[in-house]
């Protein structure tokens, strides 16, 4: 549903290509495009492979196996005509009774969510196979408007048959927390207030709004960005261990650490807005921007608590921006000084995950400098994936989740009460940006690091950057050997 949208040529058939292509599409499934737009089923193809870069015998079987069929989203008739079609479809490929499920994506704005699952409820919900209904963010705007949302889709299909997608839960680095924590005993003993200092999440964006500004400007960073990606990211570091790796049991612990932090204040925000420089233009400059004196933020840097017995103390800070100096995705652990340590200014250590680009994970740590030194030099245990797994392809998010869809594993999908209980943490703060204008929203160069006042507001809870000329990973130490020569 939603077809002839971005989402769809840009990852949703691209994830389906890459399933059907190394085997993991159950035999006899077949792949029907619904959208308003009017196409030729060649056009149609065109425009859902455009994305695919393969010219392989297997694309051609892909394309066989997907049609397309156009209608409204809010009309019986259209809906009718596209379960006829369905059901026409399956009576050719001569599937079984009782064995034709049916997997709804929903590749569409929140807007038309409620009527066009209402229409597949009414209309084309098999009663004697399996229905599966996968809903893209954003899930409202707010607390109330998530839960209206939830109440509304909630009385149409179960909740074990709703899949909320959050695509950064099928990030590979993502996906690896748990494993990471709860399988090495050296990370499950340490993983607490009295080793770690603190912790920060960061999501940096190198282009700005780039004719979205109008559909930004509604959303800004934090709804875009921090509510879910990064809170969901927050929940699998700090939640405590599952009883099991059930769905269920992993979701009972989300939501649990969850309800443990308190609504973000202002006075752990600091908020910044990207103007023109390098060449560059500002956020306001964006001809699709409606409002030129938007106050929507498109930096944040917010420090959320958990009080409980783990984290009581610990600042997770989450960074999130446009138009900044790189492109990445990472989770930083930072550990505390070591207590009376013989070697005065020795770096803290630190458990770097980065989740994108070239996914790896390292661990800084102290070193006798290598030579006739007995000076301390920083180094890392380092595993990068690109260089470790070098005969392996990760799969794409969209691909990951999918897959978890068909076997109906609900782990990596926000559940409604953990929605909720997400919604609960930013409303009040997102509230306030909607609507004071008397909140400091500091502008900060396109392709710089952020504000100019992110450095301070990163100390104040504790952040060491000591550390912050290491260069990673290949160190000369040659300058210093031969400054210690006998």
């Amino acid at each position: 549903l939603g077809a002839s949208g971005d989402l769809a040529k840009k990852k949703t058939y691209p994830a389906l290509y890459k399933l059907f292509k190394n085997g993991f599409l159950p035999q006899n499934t077949h792949i029907i495009g619904y959208a308003r737009t009017q196409m030729t089923h060649e056009d149609y193809l065109d425009r859902v492979t455009q994305y695919i870069k393969d010219d392989s015998e297997e694309l051609t079987q892909f394309k066989a196996i997907t049609t397309y069929h156009s209608g409204k989203y809010d009309d019986d008739a259209s809906w009718k005509s596209l379960n006829e079609y369905a059901t026409e479809n399956e009576n050719k490929r001569s599937c079984p009774q009782g064995q034709r499920n049916r997997v709804y994506y929903m590749a569409l704005p929140p807007s038309v969510f409620v009527p066009v699952a209402k229409g597949l409820k009414k209309n084309v919900y098999v009663q004697d196979g399996v229905n599966r209904l996968i809903v893209e963010k954003p899930f409202g705007m707010d607390t109330e408007s998530s839960n209206e949302l939830g109440r509304e889709i909630g009385a149409l299909f179960t909740e074990n048959e709703i899949y909320r997608i959050d695509h950064y839960l099928g990030k590979e680095m993502v996906k690896n927390v748990m494993t990471m924590r709860f399988s090495n005993i050296f990370f499950s003993q340490i993983w607490d207030r009295k080793y770690i200092d603190n912790v920060q999440i960061t999501f940096k964006e190198t282009i700005g709004t780039e004719g979205r500004g109008g559909y930004f400007d509604d959303f800004g960073i934090v709804r875009d960005v921090m509510q879910n990606h990064l809170l969901q990211v927050l929940s699998l570091i700090a939640m405590e261990r599952p009883i099991s790796t059930e769905s269920e049991a992993i979701r009972d612990e989300k939501v649990k650490v969850l309800k443990c932090i308190p609504p973000i204040t202002t006075d752990d925000a600091l908020l910044g807005q990207y103007v023109a420089a390098n060449g560059k233009p500002g956020y306001l400059d964006d001809d699709t921007l409606k409002n030129k004196q938007s106050r929507t933020p498109t930096f944040a840097a917010l420090t959320l608590w958990i009080q409980n017995e783990r984290w009581e103390g610990v600042p997770f800070i989450m960074k999130a921006g446009k138009a900044l100096d790189a492109a990445k995705v990472e989770i930083r652990i930072q550990f505390r000084n070591v207590a009376g340590s013989l070697y005065k200014g020795a770096p803290r250590n630190e458990l770097v995950m980065r989740v994108q680009p070239r996914e790896a994970v390292y661990i800084k740590f102290n070193n006798k400098q290598p030579g006739l030194s007995y000076g301390t030099i920083q180094s890392d245990l380092d595993l990068s994936y690109h260089d470790r797994f070098t005969d392996m392809k990760i799969p794409d998010a969209y691909e990951s989740l999918i897959l978890d869809v068909l076997r109906n594993d609900h782990s990596n999908f926000v559940r409604d009460d953990e929605l909720e209980t997400a919604w609960n943490i930013f409303t009040p703060l997102l509230h306030q940006i909607d609507q004071r204008t008397d909140l400091p929203l500091h502008n900060y160069p396109y392709g710089s690091r952020g504000p100019a006042e992110l450095e301070a507001f990163v100390r104040k809870y504790g952040y060491d950057r000591s550390n912050a000329n290491y260069s990673w990973p290949v160190q000369s130490v040659s300058h210093a050997n031969n400054s210690n020569k006998l």
